[in-house]
């Protein structure tokens, strides 16, 4: 069963935008491509269970088990060495991308403290929009008491938009609350 948003994309979003930017084939619409969830752990080089929690965190919200991204250099002055866990990633397609953006949007960004919308400056100028998030209890998937550390992310939307102006409009209609 398809999710909520990718049905309300393919009937309402995808012929809209079609008509503004006046594409004469429907596969030239800018679609969501994939979303990155990245979490960095700095701090797992002093204490590895950090690294076990952000794991099971990532899973939690994400519903998919992330990888861990390994260090690949060593850089004395952080005492990290090459090869040591220093961070997770979960790369989302298809239906889970749609579910996970759907909750971003309407559960999650709404539970952010005296939030305004997001920046309309994070576009990378390629169709791609970054969107840093202070910490992992905002999800209403992540209990508050087992919580150890209050740890950011970077969530990546990348998008098949050529432009910027392209990717805004579709993020607007997809829901993303930007800024004025």
């Amino acid at each position: 069963m398809p999710s909520r948003l990718r049905e309300r994309y393919q009937k309402q979003i995808l012929p809209a935008l079609q008509k503004e930017f006046s594409y004469k084939n429907r596969m030239a619409v800018p679609r969501l491509e994939k979303i990155v969830v990245n979490m960095g752990v700095g701090e797992a080089t002093q204490n590895a269970k950090l690294m076990d929690s952000a794991v099971a965190e990532l899973t939690q919200i994400t519903g998919q088990k992330p990888i861990i991204t390994r260090a690949k250099k060593s850089i004395a002055a952080f005492r990290l060495r090459a090869g040591m866990p220093i961070g997770a990633c979960v790369t989302m397609r298809g239906d889970r991308m749609y579910e996970f953006f759907d909750r971003l949007v309407n559960i999650a960004l709404a539970r952010v403290r005296d939030f305004r919308g997001v920046s309309t400056r994070s576009f990378d100028g390629r169709g791609g929009y970054t969107l840093g998030l202070r910490d992992q209890l905002i999800f209403p998937e992540i209990s508050y008491e087992k919580v150890e550390k209050v740890k950011g992310m970077n969530v990546t939307v990348v998008t098949t938009a050529k432009t910027d102006a392209e990717a805004r409009a579709l993020l607007t209609r997809l829901g993303m609350p930007f800024r004025g």
